[in-house]
């Protein structure tokens, strides 16, 4: 299979024999066009557009990457057979090297000046970024994301220079977000707010004493909750905290009548819906019969609380039907939960003084009504500069200088000649430092990227966010640069716990596990979905991908191992035993299990189905994508998609195998609907099926006595020929097929990797730098480790 990028550096050799200037727009007419008209443009001209592709009225301007894609698509098509389609009279062999050497030399034109500009575009930080940054320039924990608009993605992610545009509402927002954010990091009280420790009983929780349901059962001080419906959620129902920042919480609890076995239960905190992992403070595993205290610090917003409910226990009204004084299952025992706070270690805070130093506080002049104090200078213009120094170094991510510093120190003049408080005129400094193009877009110069810069791209890969001090001073020093340096920084970066947001941002791009929520599985169909098991999937994900990080294991176990990293909750749903309760664990894999390796973990069959019906043309697309790096083209115009029959009349093949019978779909469906029916599989939440799950047609389905909402469907067939005639029977054999081809994976996520690093897709101009890494790993076991290493130390990634 071969990508865009393998036929553009086919191409570079024929433009080497070439003129390297871009021709007038005479060839394009004389040759070009006639081309296009003939061949072309009853698909994809003024009348029909397969596609969304207009080729009639496709500019040529090859400076930009979009038309460049365009045109190096099409000519990858019409050089593959595939464009136009049979049975349209196929182009002469000359007239193929006419329109090959015409995008041939445009395309090394446009490398030529993108060694001059340089590859990727001014990029400004996208809303994860801001938020990240603004949090480690001020030293506090603020939501801003919610404030900004949705950032737009291109490429497979939403960092990319190209996508992240501007504008003056934009700019409004960032002024409130700046706003917001000071007012939490400038402290303006006298003292600390009262930090009370505090005892708080769940026989006093309202959910216990006002519920008309008998699911509890109260031993002394200890309540034991026996269901897990969610409207029995109980919890500390008289803290309500009336100051924002870090509660230390401890809670008492163990299993009751639990057989041995732990009883997991969750604790939420803010009062909003579970959305994802939002919401979610944790699992945790209470041991039978044995009180044992978990303990976590939490940033608490004012008049909010927490909420436990414990998991996979019976629902109320089995319960109440028993009453929890004679039920005689499994239940969660609640003696006590310990809270503290907030936490405050010195006053003025740390963020405050992360800002201001030990500058001194006094009444604030204009709240003479209030306790409320103010940053105070009796030398306007000497404490500005002082205090705008370290920030502004901060904020720009570079050494500054006193032309940096003065437009800032003159605002604050200016501020208090206009009777403003000296806090108030250093704070419209900090507003102004904030949103400025130096802080809110990473300053890139073309050519090799300096220290600071580097240092940059560095911290917004591994952390997204702004380089730590140890960064900012080895760019100071020069010394980041130096192979050996960069190196050791890597490793320091991807040990250290922000890297966390490396996984959950590249690889839930990457895979589209963002999108896990998107979809909400049928509860007729799969009554089995739940929230922790929706968790359980994200975050086998997660520590799967870590493993492999940690431990340069070769990138091929992102498609085939033999390993992967349970609970007990996923464990059940691939139906491998002897796992319980909420703790992960690298388990070895049964080797009739289908599992291992990220096709067939749970959470990317969940982002790659809908709430009721899997689809081959979308599993198949995704792996030729995220997986290959070959995304097929956009289905033709007025190509209805399928609607799979949740009855059972039909199955998702049968109805391929009409669709594959229209010309223009065959041509894409020979390459999407053999690796898309090597994943049915997999039902619509990741689990094994032999049959499909049925709303109408099918045998009834019983478990543990229990009658499902759903029927036994049809037999599920996972086999199908590859496009080169390699035969496979199921999920296990493909993925073999896949391994074939070692390097058409490795390529594909060096492709990723580059393009989530820099903020810019690799052109045909990082083809050499894309196949030396590509070499490279291989004498290094195929680490993905290494891989990174080998992806930091490229001219692409140390490049504008």
């Amino acid at each position: 299979m071969r990508s865009v990028a393998a036929v553009s550096i086919l191409l570079l050799g024929f433009a080497s024999r070439l003129d390297a200037a871009p021709p007038d727009d005479k060839q394009f007419n004389d040759q070009i066009r006639p081309f296009i008209v003939k061949h072309c443009q009853e698909c994809h001209g003024p009348n029909k557009a397969k596609g969304d592709l207009r080729l009639d009225s496709l500019p040529s301007d090859f400076d930009s990457f979009a038309n460049r894609e365009k045109w190096l698509n099409a000519l990858k098509r019409v050089r593959a057979n595939e464009m136009p389609p049979k049975p349209k009279t196929r182009p002469s062999d000359a007239e193929i090297q006419v329109l090959t050497e015409w995008v041939g030399t445009r395309t090394k034109a446009a490398e030529a000046k993108r060694a001059t500009e340089g590859r990727v575009v001014l990029r400004r930080l996208n809303r994860t970024e801001y938020e990240n940054t603004v949090r480690d320039l001020l030293g506090v924990t603020v939501n801003l994301k919610e404030q900004l608009p949705q950032d737009s993605s291109a490429h497979g992610f939403d960092n990319i220079g190209e996508a992240l545009h501007t504008s003056s509402f934009l700019m409004e927002k960032y002024l409130e977000a700046a706003d917001i954010a000071l007012n939490q990091a400038i402290a303006n009280k006298p003292k600390a707010p009262p930090s009370t420790s505090k005892r708080y009983l769940m026989k006093d929780s309202h959910t216990v004493r006002l519920s008309t349901e008998k699911v509890y059962r109260k031993i002394d001080e200890t309540v034991v909750c026996f269901c897990s419906s969610s409207w029995h959620t109980v919890g500390p129902t008289q803290f309500y905290p009336s100051e924002r920042g870090f509660y230390r919480f401890r809670i008492s609890a163990s299993g009751f009548q639990s057989a041995e076995k732990p009883v997991t239960f969750r604790v939420t905190a803010g009062g909003g819906n579970l959305s994802g992992k939002q919401g979610l403070v944790g699992y945790f595993d209470a041991p039978p019969d044995k009180p044992t205290v978990f303990e976590f610090v939490q940033f608490m917003e004012p008049r909010t609380s927490i909420g436990l409910l414990p998991y996979g226990l019976a629902g109320s009204g089995v319960v109440s039907k028993v009453g929890g004084d004679d039920w005689t299952g499994p239940g969660l025992a609640l003696q006590w939960i310990d809270i503290e706070g907030p936490l405050n270690e010195t006053w003025p805070p740390a963020h405050h003084k992360r800002l201001f130093g030990e500058q001194d506080q006094g009444k604030a002049p204009i709240y003479n009504f209030s306790d409320r104090v103010e940053v105070v200078s009796k030398d306007p213009e000497v404490d500005a500069k002082r205090i705008l120094r370290p920030f502004i170094r901060r904020a720009f991510r570079r050494a500054i200088t006193d032309d940096d510093i003065k437009p800032y120190s003159a605002l604050v003049l200016a501020k208090v000649k206009e009777k403003n408080t000296f806090e108030q005129a250093i704070r419209a400094a900090f507003t102004a430092v904030m949103v400025s193009p130096e802080f809110l877009f990473l300053q890139e110069k073309p050519g090799k990227l300096n220290d600071f810069a580097l240092a940059s791209r560095l911290s917004y890969f591994f952390w997204s966010t702004m380089p730590d001090d140890e960064l900012l001073t080895l760019a100071e020093e020069k010394k980041l640069s130096d192979p050996e340096t960069l190196r050791k920084q890597v490793e320091r970066m991807l040990k250290h716990p922000k890297s966390a947001m490396f996984t959950e941002n590249f690889l839930g791009q990457w895979l589209g596990l963002r999108e896990i929520d998107f979809t909400e599985p049928s509860h007729i169909l799969y009554p089995d979905f739940d929230h922790m098991l929706k968790v359980s999937m994200l975050k086998e994900s997660e520590l799967f991908f870590q493993e492999v990080l940690n431990n340069d294991l070769s990138f091929t176990n992102f498609v085939a191992s033999d390993f992967t990293m349970l609970n007990g909750r996923l464990a059940k749903h691939y139906g491998i035993p002897g796992i319980d309760g909420w703790e992960f664990k690298k388990v070895t894999l049964p080797k009739d299990s289908h599992r291992g390796g990220f096709l067939t973990m749970a959470s990317v069959l969940k982002v790659t189905a809908n709430g009721t019906t899997t689809s081959p043309v979308v599993r198949g697309a995704w792996v030729l994508d995220r997986i290959l790096g070959t995304p097929p083209s956009p289905p033709p115009e007025g190509v209805a998609a399928l609607e799979p029959d949740t009855r059972g009349a039909t199955t998702i093949r049968e109805q391929l195998a009409k669709h594959r019978q229209v010309a223009s779909c065959a041509l894409c469906h020979v390459k999407i609907d053999p690796p898309g029916f090597a994943l049915e599989s997999f039902d619509v939440i990741g689990g094994w099926r032999d049959n499909y799950r049925s709303s109408g047609n099918g045998t009834p389905v019983t478990i543990d006595g229990r009658r499902m909402p759903y029927n036994k469907g049809k037999k599920v067939d996972p086999s199908d020929v590859m496009p080169d005639g390699q035969k496979f029977n199921d999920i296990d054999e493909f993925k073999q097929i896949l391994l074939k081809d070692k390097d058409q994976i490795a390529r594909a996520l060096t492709e990723r990797l580059l393009t989530y690093a820099t903020g810019a897709a690799p052109t045909p101009g990082d083809r050499a730098e894309i196949d030396a890494i590509v070499a490279a790993i291989k004498k290094k076991n195929d680490g993905f480790r290494s891989l990174i290493h080998e992806v930091v130390a490229s001219k692409s990634f140390r490049s504008k």
